[in-house]
């Protein structure tokens, strides 16, 4: 390993929480949290834009359809061109766009400053992942994974309630804290020199049917059931009533109960099987999703969405589960890729759920349930039996099930251990 002036990195941390650390793990959390702010202020961003709830979906679209562009390459580009000179490129872009949004006077500039600060997102978790491990001792690895996603779950769960509170007396200064953040990190980006001579992984195995059939279940999956975060957010806001802080306060809180449940997914996962347990939770997600239609109160939306944020990460789970295993020479890009496709959909599925929940809640709320249906045929095939690539070529054992990727290897492919991803 080298640091970012090519000199020998010193020996691997055993402090899991340090000077040293603590970047990466700020790092995880301003990716989430800058992505989930507007969630809970669409009325205030109506009012200064003088626009509509369907173009300020936009400014959250916008913001994943680049995101998952350039995930596809970003981190190639980051060990190509060396992760220390491209993360501080990439924190000081985030904070230009994050005032950028601050100070945008129309719609079109804060959607474009959104999509600036969606490319920015791209490179951070790969690179952050990456040079954690460098960075960690590797009988650690695991527990610094597992540090690293709960910021990432916090800021996703805390982004709505901090963009509430910021709108009691300017939504703007949400982005000035993203903006803030973003220069402090600016000044410990992670190590990593360029590598012009890096060997590129194989590209061929990613496009084999397996892989298809995932792409389109993970992007089935974030346009429907896992993707209805913004719909709740504009149902609390425009249907219950709640104002911006108590709407923000009620998704922070279901948010941490889901992080806080998350493992013990992992644990039931490796008790029943990666079949079963895939299966029963894209169902699970859907039939809760399409009951979020029906909850017209705080008590009931506040319990029913509180078991689909739940749900929702147990089927993330299954999909980077399944793509850790299933292009053992190129890991990395598998599990990118089916994040990419997953981002698509989560832009996408506002752009065509907000326009109907405006004639339609119940109808809104239904449809994106019934898009589990397809992510549930594309988890069926891809966890089948007949085919042994899934659990590394090898015959006999449980036939439901794949094994666990864990360790250096699997966080470098640019995840944590599948079985501890939260989002």
């Amino acid at each position: 390993m080298t640091t970012a002036a090519g000199a020998p990195r010193g020996a691997p941390t055993t402090r899991l929480l340090s000077i040293d650390t603590l970047p990466y793990y700020v790092g995880g959390f301003l990716g989430p949290f800058g992505t989930m702010v507007i969630v809970s202020i669409y009325p205030e961003l109506r009012a200064a834009f003088d626009t509509s709830s369907e173009a300020v979906t936009w400014g959250f679209s916008g913001y994943f359809i680049p995101m998952a562009v350039f995930m596809l390459v970003s981190g190639t580009i980051g060990e190509r061109f060396g992760r220390h000179r491209v993360m501080r490129l990439v924190y000081l872009g985030f904070a230009a766009a994050s005032l950028l949004a601050m100070l945008a006077p129309n719609i079109e500039l804060f959607v474009a400053a959104r999509m600036l600060q969606g490319i920015g997102n791209a490179f951070i978790t790969p690179m952050m992942l990456a040079g954690l491990a460098d960075i960690t001792a590797p009988n650690q690895l695991g527990r610094a994974m597992g540090i690293y996603t709960s910021f990432q779950a916090v800021g996703g769960a805390l982004a709505p309630f901090a963009g509430g509170l910021a709108a009691t007396a300017d939504w703007r200064i949400a982005f000035v804290v993203i903006a803030a953040v973003s220069l402090l990190l600016a000044l410990r980006p992670p190590p990593g020199a360029p590598r012009p001579d890096t060997a590129r992984p194989p590209i061929r195995p990613l496009v084999q049917v397996r892989m298809i059939v995932l792409w389109i279940t993970a992007f089935a999956a974030a346009t429907g059931p896992i993707g209805v975060g913004v719909l709740v957010g504009i149902a609390l806001r425009d249907g219950i009533g709640m104002d911006s802080t108590d709407a923000g306060l009620l998704l922070l809180v279901t948010g941490l109960a889901a992080a806080a449940i998350g493992p013990q997914f992992g644990k039931l996962l490796d008790r029943v099987g990666i079949r079963r347990f895939a299966l029963a939770t894209i169902i699970a997600t859907s039939i809760v999703v399409s009951a979020l239609g029906f909850a017209t109160t705080v008590a009931s939306m506040t319990v029913v969405w509180l078991l689909a944020a739940s749900l929702s990460p147990a089927v993330v789970m299954t999909l980077t589960h399944i793509a850790a295993v299933a292009v053992p020479a190129n890991r990395g890009g598998a599990l990118s890729s089916i994040l990419a496709f997953r981002f698509l959909g989560l832009a996408v599925g506002p752009l065509i759920w907000v326009r109907v929940y405006a004639d339609h809640e119940r109808l809104a709320f239904a449809g994106a349930a019934s898009l589990g249906l397809v992510a549930l045929a594309g988890l069926a095939y891809a966890t089948r039996t007949s085919d042994h690539t899934l659990d590394g070529g090898h015959e006999g054992g449980d036939p439901g099930a794949v094994p666990e990727v864990v360790g250096v290897e699997a966080v470098r492919g640019g995840l944590a251990p599948p079985a501890r991803h939260l989002g």
